[in-house]
């Protein structure tokens, strides 16, 4: 294995060791701080690298435990997985600085605290993995470690009326998760392999309509992760009851893994050369609902739950469609929604701490009071409605040349992209006016002060205001750097409609998909004469050993 694809591993390794020693420390909670800021660090500096590598070069592969694929499991670093895992990264940690801050206002400087840090970085071990692995087992492995992550962070220190919203939520993800094994098995059964690669070869053999029923059953599990209507329910109950940075992560990545699994298995196991008509009417049906859900609410943390739900139709529209475009404009669109919602969310946090509430119509005043934290909503919230010169307005941009290029069916399913774009505008104006604008009001006290929802009214650390401006910033960066970006997205809707050059990368430069290879005398993947094969890079000369 090269230095190079080495680093394949550490963006799973990292957290994971991050994680248990903020275990073995859990005493110092400045050395947690330390470890989890530290430990995210560095997975941005390997997943910025992995991004240029793959750009320049192609697919980054790391066989694990020296198995060649099909047979043994590999880390695929491609330039979306590498640009998604960057992206994710540095929200992950921007997160994790408001969360610092919010602690040390809230119980001290010398709180430390056995469960958070750890599953906080447990969580990021699940997201990476899921970005980088290139098999259907080990994704359902890391669907599961965000799921158990997940479900301690979003029932700590709550209330027990909260817990029972918590338990909508895992009730839910268990059951996918109980659904994903299933397929898993299913799909194993009648292709004789999990590897992603192998399948984009191994699908195309199996009859049409077992291929449809396979690919609806994964559609319906990563569906329930990515929050698509119908399957969407969960949602809006479940994540405005955590605290605000639990939220903002949930917001921010989980539904986008979600989204990236579709991406990936539709386009690699289940390819298409014209627009789906299925996933149209979900992305349209979705961007409608969710934005309407979002119109009817004065709970502010409950209207960006269902604008959430609104923006994943948008990213189904650009895959709908199963052309390069609309897959480069569904990359982008994730990159620039990972971060403005979770900017919204922590944004959020600060509101209701300040004002006690989370009742828009109870709030007023806050841009004279708190002319700093207008400006931290105003920016992202233009940026998530989509006006120019934002991050969002070129994401919409690009998805709505895609549907436009992609005949009647995605020409009308991008009207639908811009009704649903001024119904967030108007969503994101009406809390504009409602909280910033008119006369101030007095904080609320706040109800339950042993939670971690509302504590400390008016008052929040500088902290939290740190990470939050850092997202600001960098979605302001992604608007800046658009065609760098763009350029590179464009690229990764290339190679993901294409297919060949993940699957040479995986199984070898001119492999068959589906062969399967042979095996050799002690169980490895051999050769046809049954010589063992071990592949040290992606386009490397296979070494052969007797």
């Amino acid at each position: 294995m090269t230095p190079l694809q080495a680093l394949v591993t550490l963006p799973v390794l990292l957290p994971m060791l991050g994680a248990a020693t903020s275990v073995v420390v859990s005493r110092r909670a400045s050395a947690q701080r330390v470890i989890g800021v530290v430990t995210l660090t560095l997975v941005c500096v390997v997943a910025a690298v992995l991004l240029v590598a793959a750009d320049a070069n192609g697919p980054v592969v790391a066989e694990l435990g020296g198995w060649s694929a099909p047979m043994g499991i590999v880390l695929v670093a491609d330039r979306m997985s590498a640009l998604l895992l960057l992206i994710s990264t540095v929200v992950t940690l921007a997160v994790l600085v408001y969360a610092i801050d919010q602690r040390i206002s809230d119980y001290g400087r010398e709180t430390a605290s056995t469960t958070f840090h750890p599953i906080f970085l447990l969580l990021s071990t699940g997201v990476s993995l899921a970005y980088l692995t290139g098999d259907l087992f080990t994704l359902f492995v890391a669907f599961e470690i965000m799921l158990a992550s997940s479900y301690v962070l979003i029932t700590r220190r709550t209330s027990a009326s909260r817990i029972r919203s918590g338990m909508t939520y895992v009730i839910v993800s268990l059951t996918s998760s109980l659904l994903f094994l299933t397929a898993v098995g299913l799909v194993y059964a009648a292709t004789g392999t999990v590897n992603l690669a192998d399948l984009a070869g191994r699908m195309g053999a199996l009859p049409e309509g077992l291929r449809a029923v396979l690919a609806l059953v994964l559609i319906v599990v990563f569906g329930i992760k990515a929050a698509i209507v119908p399957l969407h329910f969960w949602l809006p109950d479940s994540y405005p009851n955590a605290p605000a940075p639990v939220t903002a992560l949930f917001a921010g990545l989980l539904t986008k893994v979600g989204i990236y699994a579709l991406l990936r298995t539709q386009t690699l196991v289940f390819p298409q050369d014209s627009p789906s008509t299925l996933l149209l009417v979900i992305a349209a049906v979705t961007m409608v609902v969710g934005a309407l859900g979002a119109v009817a609410q004065d709970d502010l943390n409950r209207l960006l739950s269902f604008l959430l739900v609104s923006h994943i139709g948008f990213m189904v529209f650009g895959l709908a469609l199963h052309t390069p475009d609309g897959i480069a404009g569904t990359g982008l669109y994730v990159v620039h929604h990972i971060t403005v919602q979770a900017t919204l969310f922590l944004v959020s946090g600060l509101i209701t701490r300040r004002t006690g509430t989370v009742s828009i119509s109870q709030m007023g005043g806050l841009a004279q009071r708190a002319p700093h934290l207008a400006v931290l909503f105003a920016i992202p919230a233009i940026t998530l409605a989509g006006l120019p010169p934002t991050s969002g307005f070129v994401a919409k941009l690009a998805l709505l040349q895609a549907g436009a290029g992609a005949g009647p069916a995605g020409a009308l399913v991008a009207a639908v992209v811009v009704l649903a774009s001024l119904l967030t505008l108007y969503a994101v104006a009406r809390v504009w006016v409602r909280v910033f604008w008119g006369a101030p009001k007095e904080p609320l006290a706040d109800d339950d002060p042993n939670d971690e929802l509302v504590v400390g009214t008016a008052r929040s650390a500088r902290g939290m205001y740190v990470g939050a401006s850092a997202l600001v910033v960098v979605s302001v960066a992604i608007a800046l750097f658009a065609g760098p970006l763009s350029g590179v997205t464009a690229r990764a809707g290339v190679d993901l409609h294409d297919r060949t050059g993940y699957t040479d990368a995986v199984l070898g430069p001119g492999a068959d998909p589906g062969s399967g290879g042979t095996i050799s005398a002690d169980g490895r993947p051999g050769d046809v004469d049954g010589n063992t094969t071990v592949r040290t890079a992606a386009g490397d000369t296979p070494e052969v050993t007797p």
